[in-house]
């Protein structure tokens, strides 16, 4: 355990130093969710109607949740990156835990989306949205985004250690933009056709949002939803925590096996 935290320590320092020396990156994964906030809060915010509660005041939650999600992208791109330049080989050639590589690239995302979140919050605050629920519950609704971006950071991993290419691993991570899309991120489940309101409301991002929605008390849970959504806090931790139980070793074991 040790070696596991001494050697994992030294590789979040050396991701740290890696986001340090690509600005243009941080700015990029950092200024889209504002854009897409200021998109859909003043485009569609007066055309959509939002029970109990304003749009924008929904679609804060939401806009954080989706960029939570964004983990599953820079995960894959950054350990694909590292794969296929060669950056890993090197790693297994020193005496370093085998799980450490990809944990410490995981909690050096986490570090660095905690920093970025800063700027989307003082914008929401700035168009009017507001913490209603406790000091407490906002702390709990903060875990569950930290939670969910950690998670979705142990997929990326996966899925760029198993890429064949740089390139491949950065269409497949383009097209994680749909997922927000099919979840209730930017609109309500409630209007959406059977089939899709199914689908949406098992999207863990669902469950996730409407956690995240509720603990900041910015809207109700919805009624008639399934059971993740209707959940929301437990299905929140559910989804995150069997993830990162699934996803995580996977990861080290097709690192370790490479």
């Amino acid at each position: 355990m040790s070696a596991l935290v001494h050697d994992g320590t030294a590789v979040l320092g050396r991701h740290l130093q890696r986001i340090r020396h690509a600005p243009a990156l941080t700015v990029m994964t950092q200024t889209m969710p504002i854009v897409f906030l200021l998109f859909f809060g003043y485009v569609f915010g007066s055309a959509l109607a939002v029970p109990g509660a304003e749009y924008r005041a929904f679609l804060v939650p939401g806009i954080l949740v989706a960029t939570a999600s964004g983990g599953l992208m820079t995960g894959m791109f950054q350990a694909a990156q590292d794969s296929h330049r060669g950056v890993m080989d090197r790693f297994r050639t020193l005496p370093v835990s085998r799980a450490a590589v990809p944990l410490g690239q995981a909690l050096a995302d986490l570090l660095a989306s905690a920093v970025g979140t800063v700027p989307l919050i003082l914008v929401g605050l700035a168009m009017g949205w507001r913490i209603e629920g406790t000091a407490l519950e906002a702390l709990g609704a903060f875990g569950l985004l930290l939670l969910f971006r950690f998670a979705t950071t142990w997929i990326g991993i996966l899925l760029g250690l198993a890429s064949q290419s740089e390139e491949a691993a950065g269409q497949l991570g383009s097209a994680t933009f749909m997922l927000p899309l099919l979840s209730n991120a930017y609109i309500p489940t409630d209007g959406m056709p059977g089939w899709l309101r199914t689908v949406a409301e098992w999207n863990p991002i669902s469950a996730v949002t409407t956690a995240v929605r509720k603990l900041f008390g910015n809207a109700p849970v919805p009624a008639d939803a399934a059971w993740p959504v209707a959940h929301p806090v437990a299905g929140a931790l559910l989804w995150s925590l069997v993830l990162i139980a699934v996803f995580a070793p996977l990861a080290v074991r097709r690192y370790a096996r490479r």
